[in-house]
């Protein structure tokens, strides 16, 4: 949504102009509950190498929405229970339970990203059905694909904080046998870690995470404010915590630019989080890479290999 005025040099009174409206209000709300949650997730989702299990998950939202609409139920309740049924279906397909999925061969990560594929179509095809079943007009499509900074109610913020909450406790409880098994998942499971449960458990805080985040973002863009912060954290620090604490402060920046943004423009939310996120993950890759063209030099690999 954007105003008559636009943006102008004094950002200040900008932001207070906007945040002058209960709804832009509550869109901060929505979006920083969002962004915090998202950005903690996606970390783990990156360094799991399950970004294309949470993209599909981002995607089963939209059928989710659009039955709940199709039912004359609230689209929150499509999200979530859609998006936390996926998660359970993905995790029953061989593998997945494991970081990355396991080797070649069967049961291997290319059978699972080709049954992680089937249940996208799946997703896919049962939304544009529940959109034809539809016999009104669905005026809010655009909205559910592509986001929006309106209509969110206090109700529903109320939902995503309690939503978001329960993520993050879970979240810790789960920290240390997660993390250990998305690093060395072989060792985890030596060490008694239960890395099938673990998996799961994530996936389901996957599908709860992507559930709250399709409804700021839109089922299409929900992936770029997972994956992006997340993935520019990673090309920052190797550190899980730094990266975590990083990838939060990206998707809680880049979420409250786009929501500015997309105040002040006729273009939906969703185009601007993603082409923020987009930018931050250039210039962390472009950081990067100079760093590694800088520890490649002959001086600095001297230093490196001295004794200390």
């Amino acid at each position: 949504m954007g105003t008559d005025g636009g943006l102008s040099w004094h950002l200040v009174d900008d932001v207070r102009i906007m945040l002058s409206y209960h709804f832009m209000l509550n869109a901060v709300r929505a979006g920083t509950i969002v962004a915090v949650v998202a950005g903690a997730i996606g970390y783990l989702m990156v360094l799991r190498r399950q970004s294309f299990a949470g993209h599909t998950l981002a995607v089963i939202g939209f059928p989710g929405a659009a039955g709940a609409t199709w039912l004359g139920l609230a689209t929150g309740f499509g999200y979530f229970g859609f998006c936390v049924a996926g998660a359970l279906v993905i995790a029953a397909i061989p593998g997945v339970g494991r970081a990355g999925g396991g080797p070649g061969g069967l049961g291997g990560y290319g059978e699972e990203s080709a049954g992680i594929g089937v249940v996208q179509a799946f997703a896919l095809a049962c939304g544009f059905l529940f959109v034809s079943l539809y016999r009104g007009f669905l005026s809010g499509l655009n909205n559910l694909l592509f986001g929006t900074i309106t209509g969110i109610t206090d109700d529903q913020i109320l939902v995503l904080l309690v939503a978001g909450v329960g993520c993050l406790v879970a979240l810790v409880a789960l920290g240390r046998p997660l993390l250990f098994a998305s690093v060395d998942p072989e060792v985890a499971r030596a060490s008694g870690v239960p890395v099938r449960g673990v998996g799961v458990a994530f996936l389901v805080l996957l599908g709860l995470t992507t559930a709250g985040t399709s409804q700021i973002t839109g089922s299409l863009l929900v992936f770029a404010l997972l994956v992006a912060p997340a993935a520019a954290a990673a090309r920052l620090t190797a550190r899980p915590v730094a990266g975590i604490a990083v990838s939060v402060g990206l998707a809680v920046l880049v979420t409250w630019l786009g929501e500015a943004v997309a105040f002040f423009s006729p273009f939906p939310i969703g185009f601007w989080v993603t082409t923020f996120g987009f930018g931050a993950f250039l210039l962390a890759t472009g950081y990067r890479a100079a760093a590694d063209r800088a520890s490649r030099r002959p001086g600095a690999r001297v230093l490196a290999g001295s004794p200390t």
